[in-house]
């Protein structure tokens, strides 16, 4: 075969809107913004890729628009001219030639993978060593919304059997309001669902040490990030205290990161994702280090449309580590995505695509409608 070489990168903004308001700890997002990102080959093959930030840069630091400029004005000359097979080195050398900007990174590095998988008929998950489940359970994230609108949501989920697993952003309110509100929801849901809390290190470690028993004696099953991402001190101190899992996620974004967590106990689960980490080749050696310390992975969001969604369920179902579930609910969120063939969703569960690349196709009239001027 001849070598793959980069001719030209593409990116374009688009603005899809949700299906109803999501709330984090601070701010509420009606919309969300995507970066695609299409690679070209000399040989005609176009590879895509997604970038998102979740409700911008409040969380990574990156926005959509500074994501743009970065790959088309530094991240795009360097790459044109490339073999595109090489795809794990050109993303360890990005890394050394620009710091930070895991999400940006991630992005192009996705459309890489894709047009790999394109060029050799393969979807990507056999180019990782082929998959070891081709089925994901999806938890569902509920917001910071009252405990009487989470649990019609929540209800409504259940009785439609789509999921059974939810997650409940924390962070927004008084602790103990907060608290309150959170055991309204485990104590109507008990029995009937699992519920995990995510509070984007927004507590710090006395509010959390006071508060986060509670919220395990009421039901939670899961404490996801309580305090900042540097205090991983902290995070060792509430896993040794709690009698349910700690999950870190801001703490988490490379190996290193990854080691340190596992060697200091800062956490008992750790969440994976793509952009955090910079792409599919570093969230990898990720899961490749969680899996040498026995530690298992979780498969996290950013709320993506089905183009990093595939990419997501093609790495998490190749990790031998990812055994603690996903919350990939990027695609139901979203109002409408942007692909021919939205990945499937079934039962609760998302099902692995077996197309070339990363098996979704564009759906260039949903690309113009959403696409930002």
């Amino acid at each position: 075969m001849s070598a793959m070489i980069i001719s030209s990168i593409e990116t374009a903004i688009l603005d899809v809107p949700l299906r109803r308001p999501h709330k984090f700890s601070i701010l509420t997002i009606n919309s969300q913004s995507l970066l695609l990102v299409r690679v070209t080959t000399t040989d005609g093959i176009v590879g895509i890729g997604e970038g998102v930030v979740p409700g911008g840069p409040w969380w990574g630091g990156e926005s959509i628009e500074g994501m743009k400029i970065l790959i088309d004005r530094y991240l795009a000359p360097f790459l044109v001219g490339k073999d595109v097979s090489r795809v794990s080195h050109l993303a360890r050398t990005l890394d050394h030639m620009v710091s930070g900007a895991e999400f940006a990174k991630s992005a192009v590095e996705m459309a890489l993978w894709d047009v790999c998988g394109k060029s050799y008929d393969l979807p990507v998950y056999q180019l990782l060593g082929g998959f070891h489940r081709d089925r994901l359970p999806v938890t569902w994230a509920l917001g910071a919304e009252t405990a009487d609108v989470v649990i019609e949501e929540a209800r409504k989920k259940l009785d439609a059997g789509e999921h059974r697993s939810f997650k409940l952003k924390m962070g927004s309110d008084r602790p103990a309001d907060d608290v309150a509100r959170v055991t309204s929801v485990a104590q109507a849901l008990v029995g009937d669902a699992d519920l995990a809390v995510d509070l984007n290190g927004s507590w710090d470690v006395l509010t959390a040490e006071r508060y986060l028993p509670e919220l395990a004696a009421a039901g939670v099953g899961l404490i996801e990030q309580p305090v900042p991402r540097w205090d991983v001190r902290s995070m060792a101190r509430l896993a040794d205290l709690l009698t349910i899992p700690v999950m870190a996620d801001e703490s988490l974004r490379t190996a290193h990161d990854a080691a340190h967590l596992c060697t200091t106990g800062g956490a008992d689960v750790l969440a994976v994702k793509l952009a955090k980490s910079g792409g599919i080749s570093n969230t990898l050696t990720v899961g490749a280090v969680a899996d040498s310390f026995g530690v298992p992975c979780y498969g996290g969001t950013t709320i993506e449309s089905s183009i990093g969604t595939a990419a997501s369920l093609h790495v998490f179902c190749a990790m031998p580590s990812l055994t603690a579930g996903t919350e990939l609910f990027g695609p139901m969120l979203l109002s409408d995505d942007i692909v021919v063939d939205p990945v499937v969703f079934k039962n609760g569960l998302l099902h692995l695509p077996s197309g070339p690349g990363l098996g979704v196709e564009l759906d260039e009239q949903k690309v113009a409608r959403y696409a930002r001027a």
